[in-house]
């Protein structure tokens, strides 16, 4: 069930970011709460953002969720504008710290020409250490990172980071590679160094899911550049040594075993949503299909449930390439991170919200034919409810803009303004009820002393009468 949320009123604005690097981030001052960390990403007019986003949820109910969203500024060693790259939150000592690594980026302004000024490229292999609290970011360079990896897996354990796979954009590869990166967090400086592990894997834009405390599943993602990976794989940790296998190959459906692009993104509890695009020789031409793969030992064998939506695209598919730079992957919050008192995910038929109420299927005049089952947006500004206008008359009452026959221009003038409307079947009845506009009188000059200074002639009374007749 989806559920509508909203953004406090102190929150900063979060552009629809496209692959950014996000995780989940206890804080020391409230540990039962959460909190979420975003950084990088491509923005709707396709740059790329260095900015870091903090995103908490102040206020939940069964209705809906609020957030609230501040932007972080950092200082030192500042990461670059990327894409594609990873970003964990380690504890050691009592202390936490962020670290971010791999992605890519835009070549330098120098090197950008007409024919290149899109390309990108593998940002250098540095590892970054954010503070949250303070904002201060410290770059290492570690000797056993020699290649920039990006839409690699990232797994953090208490003060260790675990790196599988990734692809390297200068070597067109996807090396089988497995790095541990331990971080200590003494009084002084930190300590960060890496050792480089046996029996990595060959991956690149897989989800990764957490079945128990000491064990994850991979799912998903691309071994070749025009091949996905359909082996799953299973990595337990056990006294600070981790092992990597392969898990019982999951009951594919053809759809999925012939669609070349796939994404998804961690639903927690050792689920993966899965999605899709349908066929475009079907009605729907861009219909997804969505898929829940239960990695659970206990559920393995359960059949996948399949969703489908058809809420078109708004990326054109010949402007990107059909692998990992197709793939949108969301952060997730762990499944009791949402418990509490008001049971947050028990869905509750009272806390549905009435349409009647709403006005949005009301029959709003003799000639309405506005239906839920029936209708479709007529406005570019409609998403899923139709357009509606206040009329003024009375006590007031909704219409439908398309049962009015407004002009979509007109609409949104008049939803900018504050003037008043009435519908089709009352703006005769307002027009009847308006007042004449009042003209004020006529000023008269006043009445001038017609006696001529100097002359020594002064008017009779009787034409005095006479003169203030004619000016009356």
């Amino acid at each position: 069930k989806l559920k509508p949320t909203v953004f406090s009123k102190d929150s900063c604005y979060l552009p629809p970011l496209r692959y950014p690097a996000t995780c989940m981030f206890k804080g020391s001052v409230e540990p039962e709460k959460y909190q979420y960390i975003i950084h990088g990403g491509k923005t709707p007019n396709n740059e790329l953002s260095n900015k870091i986003y903090v995103m908490s949820i102040v206020c939940k109910t069964n209705k809906k969720v609020t957030f609230r969203c501040t932007e972080k500024d950092l200082v030192g060693d500042v990461p670059e504008a990327r894409y594609g790259h990873s970003i964990d939150v380690v504890y050691s000592r009592g202390k936490s710290v962020g670290v971010l690594f791999g992605g890519r980026a835009y070549i330098p302004s120098a090197q950008r020409t007409t024919e290149k000024w899109n390309s990108v490229a593998d940002c250098l292999p540095h590892v970054f250490l954010l503070d949250f609290e303070f904002g201060c970011s410290t770059a290492y360079i570690l000797p056993e990172l020699q290649d920039g990896l990006s839409f690699h897996v990232s797994i953090a354990r208490n003060d260790t980071i675990y790196i599988l796979g990734g692809h390297s954009l200068a070597n067109n590869v996807r090396p089988a590679n497995l790095y541990r990166i331990r971080v200590d967090l003494p009084l002084g400086s930190p300590a960060v160094n890496c050792t480089v592990l046996p029996g990595g894997i060959s991956v690149s834009s897989a989800i990764l899911t957490q079945t128990n405390k000491d064990e994850f599943v991979i799912v998903g993602g691309y071994q070749l550049e025009n091949q996905k990976r359909m082996v799953c794989n299973i990595v337990s940790f056990e006294d600070n040594k981790i092992a990597i296998r392969e898990m019982e190959t999951p009951d594919w459906t053809p759809d999925i075993k012939h669609s070349k692009i796939w994404f998804g993104s961690n639903m927690g509890n050792g689920t993966v949503f899965l999605g899709i695009p349908g066929d475009n020789k079907q009605v729907v031409s861009e219909t997804f299909y969505f898929y829940m793969l239960k990695c659970a030992e206990d559920d393995i064998n359960e059949d996948q449930k399949t969703f489908t939506n058809s809420q078109t695209s708004t990326e054109d598919p010949g402007d990107s390439t059909p692998f990992e730079d197709s793939e949108e992957f969301c952060f997730s919050a762990e499944a009791n991170s949402f418990d509490g008192d008001d049971e947050f995910d028990i869905y509750n038929e009272d806390d549905e919200e009435d349409e009647s109420e709403t006005g949005y299927w009301i029959t709003c005049c003799s000639t309405c034919d506005v239906d839920i089952n029936t209708w479709v947006p007529f406005y570019s500004t409609e998403l899923n409810k139709p357009a509606m206008i206040y009329c003024s008359h009375g006590d007031g009452h909704w219409v439908h803009a398309q049962c009015m026959d407004l002009a979509e221009r007109t609409l949104i003038h008049l939803s900018e303004g504050s003037n008043k409307y009435y519908c089709n079947e009352h703006v005769g009845i307002a027009r009847a009820l308006q007042t004449p506009k009042r003209v004020p009188p006529l000023k008269k000059p006043p009445l001038k002393s017609l006696h001529k200074k100097g002359s020594g002639k002064i008017l009779t009374p009787a034409k005095k009468s006479f003169l203030r007749r004619l000016f009356d």
